[in-house]
């Protein structure tokens, strides 16, 4: 059994890469040891997104009257609500396999490890072992929750991201412990739904890797929503012997004790690198992450890192670029190395954050001389007659040169309006370049231009 490129993994990483080797001519292999579409299709990006749309429109309905409309009693069978969820994730599941065949790309199931000799051991859900031989066998394994110490998670009073998408019924009250995106999104979800949900977060900020300015909106946002929010503390302990679940907080005041029906550990991802065969191969890790080289070599030719077990951002776009830049390398094509100071960060929960590039206090301290604008939404004609105006566009950019340093959003609809700016920086596009593109009214993205005439001196509308 014999093939150009065998990857380990089907989750955006794998199945992309894939899909990609098959059309570049790659006689292709992909395994996979539960269900095509990794984590993300199957229990992470798309279900949640499922859920949070839900979400929207039961918080549309339960303010119709906003919209002149005549007030909806507004209810839910929340196990309705987690099967529409569960059955968008089955349905791209299936899409995944129809693009496996329709690129003639071998599907084996199964538990991978690598061999020796450019080989893979592949093991069936009945126990038995077929080898497998790559000339470039590519590693996607992704990750999992991550797991404190002090925060083991049973699956049932102390759950993971995956059983968040999948409970039996609704919990009265939870507690998220972490704020980066996986934490607000099911805290947003589970609150607008009715769940009192408090978050407890180590840092002194919410989604602390976004502009600080972002942070501190959203934290205001996500309060009014009626959500509890813990800066500067940390979860120390949990008791599970009653009915619920008590943990202990450590405040900037003392400690003090929460208690809830479930705790949600939301503290990042493990990447999946144990018991497939790293070590007896000598493929090099170092903080728990495969090492590699720019184009995503290991340190053993003919084996190959993609995705959530390198030290790259974990997100899924970055995950499928890697694998095309990846085999592309391989073919021999021109290809660029990966840009990691322009990839796009996404977070899904009300309003939504999107950002790219450098921080306001990133830019500073890297010593640059730069010009800031910002437009709020609520001076914005679509905003307002969407009747959708919290949040704001900020824009970043270098004085002398007039390089686009930084771009965060907050508010409806901006991770589709993200794009933009990423764009737009990959072609070194300039502030007045920006200000000189006719932008569509009314609409959403003219909140870019305005923030960018803002930072110029040259607003209209505020």
């Amino acid at each position: 059994m014999n093939y150009d490129i065998i990857v380990i993994g089907s989750g955006p990483g794998g199945y992309v890469t894939a899909i990609r080797a098959a059309q570049l001519g790659f006689k292709t292999a992909i395994i996979e040891k539960e269900n095509l579409g990794g984590i993300c299709l199957n229990w992470g990006c798309i279900p949640t997104k499922a859920l949070l749309k839900s979400a929207q429109v039961f918080k549309y309905m339960n303010h119709a009257e906003d919209f002149g409309l005549n007030k909806v009693d507004a209810g839910f069978e929340f196990s309705n609500v987690i099967d529409r969820s569960r059955g968008v994730a089955n349905k791209m599941s299936k899409g995944i396999e129809f693009l496996m065949k329709k690129n003639k790309i071998d599907i084996i199931f199964g538990t991978a490890k690598v061999l020796k000799g450019k080989k893979v051991s592949v093991t069936d859900k009945d126990g038995k072992a077929t080898e497998y031989k790559g000339e470039h066998i590519i590693i996607a394994t992704g990750a999992r929750s991550r797991e404190l110490p002090n925060l083991p998670q049973d699956g049932k009073k102390v759950i993971g991201y995956r059983q968040a998408l999948n409970l039996p019924e609704q919990p009265k009250s939870m507690i998220v412990v972490g704020s980066g995106a996986i934490g607000v999104e099911f805290a947003y979800f589970y609150a607008t739904m009715g769940t009192k949900v408090t978050v407890v977060e180590f840092m002194p900020n919410i989604v602390p890797v976004e502009d600080e300015e972002v942070s501190k909106h959203l934290e205001k946002s996500l309060k009014k929503a009626g959500i509890e929010i813990m800066t500067n503390s940390s979860v120390e302990s949990v008791d599970t012997t009653g009915a619920g679940v008590k943990a202990k907080v450590k405040t900037a005041k003392g400690e003090v004790t929460l208690e809830a029906d479930i705790v949600l550990s939301a503290v990042g991802i493990a990447a999946n690198i144990e018991n497939i065969g790293l070590e007896e191969v000598g493929i090099k890790t170092e903080k728990g992450r495969v090492q590699v080289n720019e184009w995503y070599q290991t340190s053993v030719p003919g084996y190959y890192a993609i995705g959530d077990i390198i030290p790259t951002q974990a997100l899924a776009h970055v995950a499928s670029a890697e694998g095309i830049t990846c085999v592309e390398k391989i073919k021999g094509l021109h290809t660029e190395k990966m840009d990691y100071g322009n990839i796009p960060g996404c977070t899904y929960c009300y309003p939504e954050v999107a950002s790219v590039g450098l921080t306001e206090k990133q830019a500073k301290e890297k010593g640059y001389d730069i010009k800031v604008g910002k437009f709020p939404f609520s001076a914005s004609g679509k905003a307002t007659a969407n009747g959708d105006t919290d949040g704001f566009v900020k824009v970043i950019f270098d004085a002398k040169y007039g390089e686009w340093l930084g771009c965060h959003m907050i508010g409806t609809g901006v991770t589709e309006m993200i794009a933009e700016a990423v764009v737009a920086r990959k072609l070194e596009t300039t502030g007045h370049e920006i200000l000189k593109s006719v932008h569509p009214h009314p609409t959403l993205s003219e909140a870019v231009m305005e923030a960018v005439a803002a930072a110029y001196g040259e607003v209209i509308h505020i």
